[in-house]
């Protein structure tokens, strides 16, 4: 009988029993919070892990403290990329890309949370195009390194039921910028590729999905004022339970290793389950309806390639 999981599960006892020998996984951003535990849970169960992040010392700092027994070598091969810079992650996929070695899985969990308005070195709104963008240019310039039966895990949040993406205006030229609403058009965004990545990748094999880790209190919270938690928890009914690290990381290897693929390609999860779709404004629970919808997921698709001035044909 298979195990059951949820909101208290932690990476280790997702995997538990999981043999992930001769598996090939990259984790984008891994010098700090999930990124590193979902590392260093998946070396702990055998894979090989590449890593990404901005600031490599910050990173091996991070991986050094993760692995104690290696510091000084932590067993995570580290790629410098900068989802705000679109020269950066093409430089980086290049790289991997002529490297050759293939992978198995990909979990897109860097990300930005709530930051004032700004933009990025392309000129983008900084959530939008670093939680995206950034990871919609570097993916898609992998694809052709994913093994049949390889998966693609997206970290949205329960921060995408703040606000549908607006194709009209991504970048609040027309609009006035709220960060919880930036927010939420970029974790709809993230939930919206996976379902058209699901689309054209599942012929081949390869099974795309997105999730909600949880809320948990790391440094993607560094820009949360105490009034803006405040008005986060009284838009919804339901208290928010915060998670810690281990257990913010288990929907992650859930999704990519334990789940079946057939459960979780195009759909989105939380606490280790695939939510239903809940448009209930006043609930934090399930996912809606406008994230799932794989019309407006194309429309996403083909704006995004208009943004960054590149075809992906998958």
């Amino acid at each position: 009988m298979a195990k059951t999981f949820g909101a208290e599960s932690t990476a280790d006892e997702v995997l538990e029993g999981v043999d992930l020998s001769g598996k090939r996984v990259l984790v984008t951003g891994v010098s700090a919070g999930l990124g590193v535990e979902t590392a260093r849970s998946l070396v702990a169960h055998g894979a090989t892990v590449v890593g990404t992040a901005r600031d490599l010392g910050k990173a091996r700092r991070a991986l050094a403290q993760a692995f104690p027994q290696s510091a000084n070598n932590p067993p995570v091969d580290l790629v410098e990329a900068d989802l705000a810079s679109l020269a950066s992650v093409r430089k980086a996929a290049g790289d991997l890309v002529a490297r050759g070695k293939t992978f198995d899985a990909i979990i897109a969990n860097a990300g930005v949370m709530a930051c004032p308005q700004g933009k990025t070195q392309d000129g983008f709104e900084t959530q939008f195009g670093t939680n995206h963008l950034g990871h919609f240019v570097f993916v898609n310039r992998l694809i052709p390194l994913l093994n049949r039966g390889g998966r693609i895990v997206t970290l949205s949040s329960a921060g995408h039921r703040r606000s549908d993406v607006n194709l009209e205006d991504p970048n609040f030229e027309h609009t006035e910028y709220q960060p919880f609403t930036a927010y939420g058009r970029s974790k709809t965004a993230n939930i919206l590729y996976a379902v058209a990545l699901d689309s054209r990748l599942k012929g081949r094999g390869v099974r795309a999905t997105s999730l909600h880790p949880g809320g948990i209190q790391t440094e993607l919270g560094r820009h949360l004022t105490p009034e803006m938690i405040a008005e986060m928890r009284s838009r919804f009914t339901t208290p928010i339970r915060f998670k810690n690290v281990p257990q913010g990381s288990a929907t992650s290897v859930w999704a990519g290793f334990v789940a079946s693929p057939d459960a979780v390609g195009g759909r989105y999860s939380e606490d280790c389950h695939v939510c239903e779709v809940n448009d209930d404004p006043t609930s934090r629970v399930g996912v809606r309806s406008y994230a799932l919808d794989l019309a407006h997921a194309n429309d996403l698709w083909r704006k995004s390639e208009e943004m960054v001035g590149e075809r992906f044909s998958l």
